[in-house]
C-alpha cells in the first residue's frame, strides 16, 4: 500500500473521522464503521485533508477541469479546503461551488454558492463517502439544472466498497454505469482493513477478531470486492 494512503487511514483514526461500533447510516443500513468528515474541525485538520484530496484528484483527473462542486452540507468545507489546496499544490486556479438546500430569494439569490455555473465548465464533485449512490442521485439533477457542464468525476475519501442502489455493482461503479462518469477515493475500506486489523496503532488495536467477524458479516449483505 502507497504510503499516503497508510498516512490517510492514520489521519482519519487520529482526527476521529473514521470510527468503529453500530452506526445507522444514511441508507438505512446498519454498519459496523462509520466515517464522518464532520468531525475535520481544526484549520490543522481541514488543510491536512485539503491537501489528501487534491493529491487524489490531481491523480485522477490531472488539471483537465474548472469547478469543484462539494453538496451540501458536508462537501461545502471540502471544496472549499481542497480548491485552496490544489492551488497552493498545483499553481491551478479552480472554482469552488456547492449548493443551498433552500433557494435563496434575495441578495445572493439562487441555489448555488461560491461560483456560479456555465455551460461547458468540467465539474469534479466531492464528498466525504458514498455508500449507495444515493447521494449522486440528489447532486446529479441539480448540476444539471443549472448548465451544460460535463461532469468529469466524483472523488471521495473512502470507498466503503458497498452494494449501490441497483444491489448488484459497487456503488463507486454504479455511478460510473449509470452516469458515465469516474469515480475514485482515496482509500478503500480493504486498505483500512489491512492496515488496521489486529495492528496496533498508538497503542490500540482498532480493528480486532471481533471487529473484523462483524465487518465480514457486514460485507456477506452488502459488500463487493
Amino acid at each position: 500500500m502507497e504510503s499516503y494512503k497508510r498516512e490517510f487511514i492514520e489521519f482519519m483514526v487520529d482526527s476521529k473521522v473514521l470510527k468503529f461500533g453500530e452506526f445507522t447510516l444514511k441508507s438505512g443500513r446498519k454498519s459496523p464503521f462509520f466515517m464522518n468528515a464532520g468531525a475535520y474541525v481544526t484549520g490543522a485538520q481541514l488543510k491536512k485533508l485539503g491537501e489528501y484530496y487534491a493529491k487524489a484528484i490531481h491523480d485522477n483527473y490531472g488539471d483537465d477541469f474548472d469547478v469543484l462542486f462539494g453538496p451540501a452540507y458536508k462537501g461545502i468545507p471540502l471544496s472549499v479546503a481542497t480548491t485552496i489546496a490544489y492551488s497552493e499544490l498545483y499553481g491551478k486556479e479552480i472554482r469552488y461551488c456547492s449548493n443551498r438546500k433552500e433557494v435563496k430569494d434575495h441578495g445572493d439569490v439562487g441555489i448555488l454558492l461560491g461560483s456560479n455555473l456555465k455551460d461547458g465548465d468540467r465539474v469534479v464533485i466531492i464528498e466525504d463517502v458514498t455508500t449507495s449512490g444515493k447521494s449522486i442521485e440528489e447532486t446529479f439533477p441539480i448540476l444539471k439544472a443549472q448548465a451544460n457542464v460535463e461532469i468529469k468525476g466524483l472523488m471521495v475519501s473512502l470507498n466503503r466498497m458497498e452494494k449501490g442502489l441497483g444491489g448488484e455493482l459497487g456503488a463507486l461503479d454504479e455511478i460510473k454505469q449509470k452516469y458515465g462518469f469516474d469515480a475514485h477515493a482515496i482509500v478503500t475500506m480493504e486498505d483500512v482493513i489491512t492496515h488496521l486489523y489486529n495492528k496496533p496503532y498508538k497503542g490500540e488495536i482498532y480493528i480486532d477478531d471481533t471487529l473484523k467477524a462483524a465487518i465480514d458479516a457486514y460485507y456477506e449483505t452488502y459488500g463487493v470486492r
